[in-house]
């Protein structure tokens, strides 16, 4: 090992370390019926075959704007380069008739008739548009998610796609960082419920299924901490909070069964994580005990070279490959040089070959070599039926996905008949800006706008007036006098206001998070007539909300929702539903706050409660330290209390279970659905732990008036974190606990943990 690489693993300590929890297994071997047939077909591999099954290509003759363009060929080069096995898959190839010629050639015209894969960034939906993840995780349903994953993975199969380049896990707590829309939110055991959960559904229940997919957790590791929120930015992370915060989720899908993981564009450490041995080998392969492959990011090992990693590309090539990235994406750098690498010793053959071994069993896994051409001649996408059962799910996913932060004086619901309802803002008509990021691929359903599913809900008690206002980013002549009368001559305002789909997203990072100048000044004017305003904020992160969308009577969080946003925001808006959503991420009061997170670390000079203004205290001058609305923060439209949190002890053992009850009562007149949350914070240990970290959450149902009482259980297990050595361990102490509404409430009770 270079000395380049025993730093990695000194800041791994791999030597030492054991990820696995009292409560995880690793994962065991699977049945390997086709070992023999791949070791057949290694044997026979040229090293330039071999390459090739390492080499990942978007589809020829396609321009991606502004995109690095490494690796482009032409529809002739493609052909022969499949011809001559010199691709092992395509990705974002729409469309069937060109998957199904180039698969043909690869099985009957190459030399060994391997198949191809093909994959495509399958993030919320394929034909059928589901919320952005984010927005889905909102739900605090796993189910859910794994409902939706699973009606993508159906469609895309019958597409011809076995591969999708999901799920995204990173945490993200940076709400400057625009790919958040893409993932899991803030926190660790909320993120791990829904990355296990989207790989099972994408997966289906054996990868050798038509219509499974699979399933790859990305990226690889620590991408959400990207510095300034800077896209492709470094991740400065310790080891502990690597381990503790950023690694969980990835451990969760791969122990769902995910069979091949991307890395990461970031460094660590000053290490690239597409070179990075610690991550790739170390954390991966030896203490995982992962069995697929690792496939870059788009052009990520050529990147090397912009890192000052490496010094030219045949060295990134080098890098990344020995470290662990089995599979080059779009580069073409493998295909280039590793087979050179290999002949000068550079590159050992038997890594090669253990590379080329992962791809082929899984390929194998996924019936591949069975049957090739499965799902590859069906009907194209435009002529295929539209499946009513995926757009009633898309509707429950996008209504379960709206949060209500702010009700005041009950304003909604409204009442369909009788009001005049003028529904105002840059997103209150048409379709675009419903779907978010990573909408791609053609016969996809179009979505319902804001005006089409108020008028439909309204049906002919119609008094809707519809105003645009003003742009996402300026202002429309004439706009503001437009909305001022129509909010004048109207009782409530709709405020369909927030963010573009171009505003979050792949390299849409944001140094304000506020919302834009030109809507900031629609909603004040609108405001200044005195109408009351409910805000519907379309939006891909959390937003630093001030002025007159702070102030609004009711504010609802509703994202991008996909296919049915119309209809989903009118069920809520008129209490055909009731909102259920909690959020996933917290809203800062000012951007100034951000990188924000309801799990940090207590400071020695925290701000006295009920004395904000107390100097020498980590405290602002021109904020306090609190979330506009915390994690877990939702509000619904039945009331709920909070009773008689009971423990089954006070003190528990090391082999005890705690047992923790709470009464939760609907004090309203509607069926009510809360997300009950548990949260612990141990007060002191040999490591510092965060302010409160969320151990649990049941979402339950209460009728009008009546109350339920929701259980929880406490092991050891639940209260383990990274000690001093970098291994896990439970310290025995004093710990607070809270059964709460959101990560900043809740009712506090006290037990401490002895060792027998």
């Amino acid at each position: 090992m270079s000395v380049r690489n025993l730093g990695v693993a000194s800041l791994l300590g791999l030597a030492c370390i054991s990820f696995s929890s009292a409560a995880e297994k690793p994962p065991t071997d699977p049945p390997d019926a086709g070992l023999a047939r791949i070791e057949a077909l290694i044997a026979r591999m040229t090293p330039q075959e071999k390459a090739g099954q390492l080499s990942l290509y978007g589809p020829a003759d396609t321009n991606i704007p502004n995109n690095p363009q490494a690796g482009w060929r032409n529809g002739q080069q493609e052909t022969a380069d499949v011809r001559a096995g010199r691709i092992t898959g395509l990705f974002n190839n729409a469309g069937l008739e060109g998957k199904l010629r180039l698969q043909q050639i690869a099985v009957r015209e190459s030399r060994l008739g391997i198949p191809l894969i093909f994959g495509a960034d399958v993030i919320h939906g394929f034909r059928t548009m589901f919320p952005m993840p984010l927005a889905e995780v909102s739900s605090w349903e796993p189910a859910l998610a794994e409902r939706t994953a699973r009606a993508a993975a159906v469609e895309a199969t019958a597409d011809g796609f076995r591969w999708t380049l999901a799920p995204m896990v990173d945490i993200a707590r940076d709400a400057r960082w625009g790919r958040g829309l893409e993932g899991v939110g803030e926190d660790v055991y909320l993120a791990r419920q829904f990355a296990a959960a989207r790989v099972r559904g994408f997966q289906g229940s054996h990868l050798s299924n038509a219509d499974s997919m699979l399933a790859t957790p990305k990226h690889f590791a620590a991408y959400g901490a990207a510095e300034g929120g800077l896209d492709y930015n470094p991740s400065e992370v310790s080891e502990r909070t690597l381990r503790e915060v950023y690694l969980p989720p990835f451990r969760a899908a791969i122990d769902a069964g995910a069979l091949s993981v991307m890395s990461a564009f970031n460094e660590i450490g000053g290490i690239p994580s597409t070179a990075n041995p610690a991550l790739l080998t170390g954390v991966l392969r030896d203490e995982w005990k992962f069995k697929g492959f690792v496939v870059s990011d788009y052009t990520a090992d050529e990147e090397l070279v912009e890192h000052g990693y490496a010094a030219n590309p045949r060295e990134a090539a080098k890098q990344a490959f020995m470290a662990g990235t089995d599979v080059s994406m779009q580069s073409g750098l493998y295909m280039r040089y590793l087979p050179d690498l290999v002949a000068t010793g550079e590159v050992p053959m038997a890594r090669l070959d253990e590379a080329v071994r992962r791809v082929l069993w899984v390929k194998y896994k996924l019936g591949l070599f069975d049957n090739p051409l499965r799902g590859l001649d069906g009907p194209p996408a435009a002529a295929r039926a539209e499946n009513p059962e995926f757009i009633a799910l898309a509707r429950e996913s996008a209504r379960r996905s709206i949060v209500m932060l702010k009700n005041e004086r009950m304003l909604l619901p409204l009442p369909k008949a009788g009001t005049k309802i003028a529904l105002i803002g840059p997103f209150a008509e048409g379709t675009t800006d419903l779907l978010g990021a990573w909408s791609l691929f053609p016969g996809q359903t179009a979505p319902v706008g804001i005006d089409q599913g108020l008028r439909a809900a309204l049906g002919t008690h119609s008094s809707l007036t519809i105003v645009r206002g003003s742009n996402v980013e300026s202002p429309l002549p004439g706009g503001i006098d437009a909305a001022v009368a129509a909010a004048r001559d109207a009782d409530v305002v709709l405020l369909a206001i927030g963010e573009s789909e171009k505003m979050s997203g792949e390299a849409r990072s944001r140094s304000d998070i506020g919302m834009p100048q030109a809507q900031q000044d629609l909603a004040e004017a609108v405001a200044a007539t005195g109408k009351p305003v409910v805000v519907l904020l379309s939006n891909g992160r959390a937003m630093a909300l001030k002025g007159a969308v702070r102030n609004a009577r009711a504010i609802l969080v509703t994202w991008f929702l996909g296919v049915q946003t119309g209809n989903a925001i009118a069920d809520v808006v008129f209490g055909d539903f009731n909102p259920s959503g909690r959020l996933p991420v917290s809203f800062p009061q000012t951007a100034g706050q951000v990188p924000y997170y309801y799990a940090h670390k207590r400071t020695g000079r925290p701000t006295p409660e009920g004395a904000p203004g107390t100097l020498f205290k980590t405290r602002y001058l021109d904020a306090t330290n609190e979330a506009l609305y915390p994690f877990g923060f939702g509000i619904g439209y039945a009331p709920v209390r909070y009773d008689n949190v009971e423990l089954s002890q006070d003190r528990m053992t090391l082999s005890d279970t705690l047992r923790v009850r709470a009464t939760v009562t609907n004090t309203g007149q509607r069926e009510a659905e809360e997300v009950v949350q548990l949260y612990t914070a141990q007060r002191a240990a040999s490591v510092t732990r965060p302010v409160r970290e969320l151990k649990g959450f049941k979402k339950v149902r209460i009728a009008p008036g009546a109350s339920t009482v929701v259980e929880f259980t406490l092991t050891a297990a639940d209260l383990q974190f990274i000690g001093r050595d970098m291994k896990p361990t439970v310290e025995p102490g004093e710990f607070d606990l809270w059964v709460a509404p959101s990560a900043a409430s809740g009712i506090r009770r006290h037990f401490v943990l002895t060792r027998d």
